[in-house]
């Protein structure tokens, strides 16, 4: 059977869409989804769409066009990039980049401080703006747009050209869809993701005008799609019902508050931000220290916390001092006595290992009851200081008036707030306990109606943190008293005031969010642009903290309230709680993301949200279970998630039509994780058909050297063939398929708006190789079920990634990189080509570790950081000639290689400021001089050519000029 082919299976438009990808990645909290709640790995929705319309849209024997046309639809062609543009350039930018007659024209003034001549019309300043707008890079423009998916709809005249191209008579996005989707299956297409996490593919499906199906095993993840498909996409009236309850809790909350006391002072003040701190007893001292990495509270306020010793009761008072030195502040950031899994004694220096303060039995496990630690356990708690917020007013006479509970400050009089850092005073300690005894009260009712959590912590990779570090054992304990007071006193007031399932699920979303950052685990950040409490899960762990901070309630109106954007969405709607091995409902497409060799224990993390939805899913969705479900959970990389994930996809492939097809969306990590998806797509019954990477993944402070950047989305078809290959056969196929996969893509290539990277056609390769594979029914030197059962010894390479390593050796070998010499090129060591390769890559400014990483992978290199000068996300580049200095020297392999003697003998002639030192070692370390003179020469012309242009290369570039001109006029 032959099937239609679709635009993604024959091109895609990679740059753009990783770019707008990286866009939507950037806006952080005004991502469309994002405000719902936390989920790890949400895909971007511009991501999504491009991916949809591209299985949507056919391909012609016109692939220009196509391509053109493709653009429209995303509107990332220069007519919808202008009509996205919701931001001037400012008079200096435009003036800067004018040509000499247009400034002459429009502008009076000087480059420091140009003006608008006076006369100059609206519509010539707007001409003005279009014109130097197109003259940008794409770059430059998306900083001066707002997102495609906040495009109201294409202009008429982009649509003309889309009904001519594609033969259709749409006037939007759904309908369009609803024709595309008519001619490929008769009616609306069905979008469907058995693995939905954050709901980034269903959503954006329904608001493509799809019938869109959503499920997970992991209930949190149904509840985030069932709110992103419902509460977003339910129009404005829903948004307005959520919106209205979130503020009636919200309110209900801090009357209730306020009520109890537990948060304003005698003084009137009310605290925004409580700050603990562990304590234990010394063991060589007999004391009992605060413990913390670092006693600095707020760098922008200039406040620390100081210890002093109190022999009487042979432990550390804690005072709070603000507007201090720069040399307090130093020696308060040094003075932590908590260090390196220690206790360090803040006299003495002497320090303790954590873990013998654990004792070799290790922690009491806590019980239920226990709110607060008991007093003979090893860590106590105690809050050592609060930031109050005055809040004020100027009377007539100017003087200040504190504003306390229930005061009413006169009519329009302006209101102003200061904080203020001060250290617990008998007063604030007694409100402590009265928080306590509140909680107590009402602790055993709360946990019986799910206000606050009741259910104990599974062990597991993350959950163990806590009971090991802690002894923890249940989920409300990674919360103090007065932060499950405040948080399930929301709870309370949502059930009491949400009347409608949408109303209260949008609450108890606020609540978990709120949650996260009002937590035992919240981090205090001290740093000038915060001084505020940071996420839980800003590292994807469950850590246990020395010290931690408490929100007052005031505080929670940056997590309660959250972004909600309207959507209204028409078509069918089914969103479950379930496992893709058994899910009924066919689709059109499945597009998924699943927990593909995951480093991140999502099951586990989940657990914490979980914790507070676990007696309110029943409610809600009485369906639906109310497990995590780890125990079934797909997971790991083994024998039993392979077979897992065949099951998956076996079972989508059976609930799909002929013609339909799969996305499968995966970080791609090595041949071993494509030999494996290879079987399983195979064993499935899929073919693949087309794959592409696309720059996915934002850089972090908290994710250092290689991190994942790039997500691979693999197109596959139902495998109908009955083709029986013999490896032998396949190994042809495969080199040429890649010749041919690479062939087409540099026949397509924009050379003035460059759409493909190095790494993209590297993962051509692999798309290749696996499209040959899996094309085929049954490979005879395969036993399938045997390869997928077996466990895999370290190192072994299984016959399959052989074959995908050869294909990519074959692309390796294809790339040449340009300017270098094509007989030169086959005569060089794979590491030669590496360093080669990876200068024209950082000649065009990519600092992207995870590029040079699969750049190391594709020449077969087990370790490439010899040749970094840097391997920091984002700022990877390679070393010089100079830097290298005598680095690997004459050591087997690269050491001893042509390339490695050139640049050492460039370093020697900038050493000595004389080519003459570098012409002689080139003489005496290359054993035919004479005889590779013209590859020296070829070598050294590269290295010139290629790196005159960066900054950190002009000596050696100078120095390589002066050898080459030495070296070219040597004689005998």
């Amino acid at each position: 059977m032959t099937h239609f082919k679709s635009f993604i299976e024959a091109q895609f438009p990679v740059a753009k869409v990783s770019k707008e990808s990286y866009k939507e990645r950037m806006a952080g909290n005004t991502q469309t989804l994002t405000g719902l709640g936390k989920w790890w790995g949400r895909k971007p929705l511009v991501l999504v769409r491009a991916t949809i319309l591209g299985l949507l849209m056919p391909a012609s024997d016109n692939p220009v066009r196509d391509r053109e046309i493709f653009l429209k639809l995303m509107a990332m062609d220069d007519e919808g990039l202008w009509q996205r543009k919701n931001k001037n350039l400012s008079t200096k930018e435009l003036y800067l980049k004018c040509d000499e007659d247009s400034r002459a024209r429009f502008f009076s003034g000087d480059d420091a401080n140009p003006k608008w001549q006076k006369g100059v019309t609206a519509d010539e300043k707007e001409a003005l703006q279009k014109q130097i707008f197109n003259r940008l890079s794409y770059d430059e423009k998306l900083l001066l747009c707002q997102r495609p998916e906040h495009l109201d709809n294409l202009s008429e005249a982009a649509w003309a050209d889309i009904n001519t191209h594609l033969d259709t008579d749409a006037h939007n996005l759904p309908e369009l869809v609803a024709q595309l989707g008519q001619r490929q299956f008769s009616g609306i297409p069905r979008v469907g993701d058995a693995f939905c996490g954050g709901g980034s593919i269903p959503f954006e499906a329904a608001r493509l005008g799809c019938e869109a199906y959503g499920s997970d095993l992991n209930p949190v993840a149904a509840l985030l799609t069932w709110a992103a498909l419902h509460i977003v996409g339910g129009g404005e009236e829903v948004v307005e019902q959520v919106k209205k309850a979130q503020r009636e809790v919200y309110e209900a909350v801090d009357r209730q508050v306020t009520e109890w006391g537990i948060e304003h002072n005698e003084r009137g003040w009310r605290a925004d931000a409580y700050l603990y701190c562990v304590e234990a007893r010394d063991p060589q001292s007999g004391y009992m220290i605060p413990l913390a990495p670092g006693w600095v509270i707020g760098e922008k306020t200039k406040c620390i916390a100081r210890l002093r010793r109190n022999d009487a009761e042979k432990r550390y008072d804690i005072d709070i001092l603000s507007g201090v030195s720069d040399a307090e502040m130093a020696a308060a950031k040094a003075a932590g006595t908590a260090q390196g899994n220690a206790m360090v004694n803040p006299d003495t220096g002497d320090r303790t290992p954590i873990a013998t303060l654990r004792g070799p039995q290790g922690l009491r496990l806590w019980e239920n009851d226990d709110i607060v630690p008991r007093p003979d356990d090893v860590f106590q708690e105690r809050l050592y200081c609060i930031r109050y917020v005055e809040t004020y007013y100027l009377d007539a006479q100017g003087r200040e008036v504190t504003l306390k509970p229930g005061d009413t400050p006169p009519h329009n009089t302006p209101l102003l707030t200061r904080k203020l850092y001060t250290a617990p005073d008998a007063a604030d300690l007694a409100r402590e306990a009265k928080v306590l005894n509140l909680l107590q009260a009402r602790f055993h009712e709360w946990q019986e109606k799910g206000y606050i959590p009741s259910k104990k912590i599974d062990p597991g990779y993350n959950t163990d943190q806590p009971i090991r570090e802690r002894g923890w054992a249940y989920w409300h304990q990674l919360f103090n008293a007065r932060q499950l007071l405040v948080n399930g006193l929301f709870v309370e007031k949502s059930y009491q005031l949400a009347m409608h399932k949408h109303t209260l699920l949008g609450c108890l979303l606020g609540i978990t969010k709120s949650a996260t950052y009002n937590s035992a685990l919240s981090r205090w950040n001290s740093t000038v642009s915060k001084e505020a409490l940071v996420d839980v899960f800003s590292n994807q762990a469950l850590n246990s903290l020395m010290n931690y901070g408490a929100r007052g309630t005031e505080a929670f109106d940056t997590s309660w309230y959250y972004n909600i954007p309207t959507c209204d969405f028409k078509e069918r709607i089914i969103v479950g709680s379930g496992d893709a091995r058994i899910v009924y409902d066919d689709c059109d497409f499945w597009i998924t993301d699943p927990p593909y060799a995951d480093a991140v224990n999502y099951h586990e993390l989940a657990d914490f949200f979980l914790a507070w939805y676990e007696k309110h899913i029943p409610q809600l969705f009485p369906e639906w279970y109310t497990s995590s479900r780890k125990a079934l959970a797909i997971r790991g990389s083994e024998r039993d998630f392979r077979q897992g994930m065949v099951e998956a996809y076996r079972n989508l492939a059976n609930h799909m039509p002929d013609g339909g097809a799969q996305v499968v969306m995966f970080t791609h990590q090595s041949s071993a994780v494509w030999a494996d998806l290879a079987l399983i797509l195979w064993a499935a019954g899929l073919q693949v058909s087309a794959a592409w990477t696309i720059q996915t993944e934002t850089s972090s402070a908290l994710k250092t050297g290689n991190y994942v950047q790039g997500t691979v989305i693999m197109v596959l078809r139902k495998q109908v063939s009955e083709e029986v290959g013999f490896l032998s056969d396949i190994q042809a196929d495969v080199e040429h398929g890649v010749r041919e996969q690479l062939r087409y893509m540099t026949e397509i290539e924009d050379r003035d708006d460059p759409n493909f990277e190095d790494t993209d056609y590297q993962l051509a390769a692999y798309a290749a190789a696996l499209r040959e594979l899996t094309r085929y029914r049954h490979i005879e030197d395969i036993d399938i079920q045997y390869e997928l059962s077996r466990e895999r010894r370290s190192g072994e390479q299984s016959e399959i990634e052989k074959i995908i390593d050869s294909a990519v050796k074959v692309a390796m070998d294809y790339l040449v990189p340009a300017g270098f010499n094509h007989s030169l090129w086959r005569t060089l060591l794979p590491e030669e080509r590496f360093y080669v390769k990876a200068l024209e890559v950082q000649s065009h400014g990519e600092h992207r570790s995870g590029v040079y990483q699969e750049m190391a992978r594709g020449y077969g290199l087990r370790d490439y950081k010899l040749f970094l000068k840097s391997d920091k996300a984002n700022e990877t580049r390679l070393m010089t000639a100079i830097e290298f200095g005598n680095k690997e020297l004459g050591r087997e392999g690269f050491g001893s290689s042509l390339l490695r003697q050139v640049l050492f003998a460039i370093r020697q002639t900038h050493q000595e400021e004389n080519p003459r030192p570098g012409r002689q070692w080139l003489y005496t370390e290359t054993p035919d001089y004479w005889g590779e003179r013209q590859r020296i020469l070829q070598l050294l012309q590269y290295l010139e050519n290629r790196c005159e242009h960066i900054v950190h290369w002009q000596e050696d570039v100078a120095a390589a000029r002066l050898l080459r001109g030495y070296v070219e006029n040597d004689s005998v």
